[in-house]
């Protein structure tokens, strides 16, 4: 097993990252978020290593389910962090099952890996393999199956989604609200319009908590790379079509979420939207995230 030193060598220092003056912050509930954050993470060859070896066991992991890689692949990984001690979250796509036995199957393996939760997507495949062609479907046939994990989380749309028409996207978020326990936001990266989705979502009966959804401490090609082939909204769109602007977003070296954070603090431990933490999309980049947070942390307790 590779050591923290291993997959950390070689990374700018996260402790050098401008932060916001802590006189300008509410700091309680900022240090709250970032101590409860949730990592998540791909199921790729080495990830297991690289959380393990970076990632405190008091952080909740996330581990995606895609097409290219399989159902396997992510009940593997999970299986593998809950052994070591992880609260994990692997997803489940609804398109990706092929028949309620194989959803069954999936179901008792991570059971048997003390896996508590779960996070329900539709999946990234244009049409689904068997009955679940979309989320509602896959987590009502989880109901049926006597709730099997204690926490399901679903996603939310900020900036709505590309492919997706937005009379849709709230139809589903109303028909999965009853059934969540936490609501996770895509990539925004305009702190304004995820508070205002937040308060109307929540004045329209949401009572789920909402966390915010943020990029790590990623390289900028990845960021780049990834936000542009995800559909997700404008900002998508933007890094994607303005590369010559991503000043704006970008410190020498990569990416860091430190913009983002800075128009989030003031809103956290305020009452009207239910934002409660942060979930940071690691893209795999676990090491250079992980020292970013922690960097984080010991500023703003400071």
């Amino acid at each position: 097993m590779k050591t923290v030193k291993a997959f950390t060598q070689g990374l700018p220092d996260a402790g050098a990252a401008p932060i916001v003056p802590a006189a300008t912050i509410s700091a309680n509930p900022l240090v709250t978020a970032l101590r409860n954050a949730s990592y998540e993470v791909l199921p790729f060859r080495g990830t297991a290593d690289a959380v393990i070896a970076c990632v405190p066991r008091d952080l909740p992991v996330s581990i995606t389910m895609t097409a290219s890689k399989g159902i396997d692949a992510t009940v593997e990984l999970a299986v593998t962090l809950a052994s070591a001690g992880y609260t994990v979250t692997p997803h489940l796509a609804a398109r990706m099952f092929e028949d309620a036995d194989q959803v069954s199957r999936t179901v008792d393996r991570l059971i048997a890996a003390r896996a508590t939760g779960a996070f329900v997507v539709a999946g990234d495949l244009p049409t689904a393999r068997g009955p679940f062609a979309d989320s509602v479907s896959l987590i009502e046939h989880l109901d049926g199956l006597g709730r099997p994990f204690a926490r399901i989380g679903v996603g939310g749309y900020p900036e709505g989604h590309a492919r997706i028409e937005q009379a849709a996207i709230d139809t589903a978020l109303q028909a999965k609200a009853a059934h969540a326990t936490e609501v996770v936001t895509q990539l925004c990266f305009t702190p304004g319009t995820v508070v205002d989705w937040a308060r109307e979502v929540h004045a329209d009966g949401l009572t789920a908590p909402i966390r915010v959804g943020l990029p790590g401490a990623v390289t900028r090609q990845k960021l780049v790379r990834i936000s542009a082939g995800l559909g997700l909204g404008q900002s998508a769109r933007f890094l994607s079509k303005q590369q010559n602007l991503l000043w704006r977003f970008l410190l020498p070296g990569g990416y860091r979420p430190d913009r983002l954070i800075r128009g989030l603090a003031p809103h956290l431990g305020t009452d009207g939207h239910g934002l409660s933490g942060f979930h940071f999309f690691t893209f795999n980049e676990i090491a250079r995230t992980e020292l970013w947070r922690a960097a984080w942390l010991r500023r703003v307790e400071g």
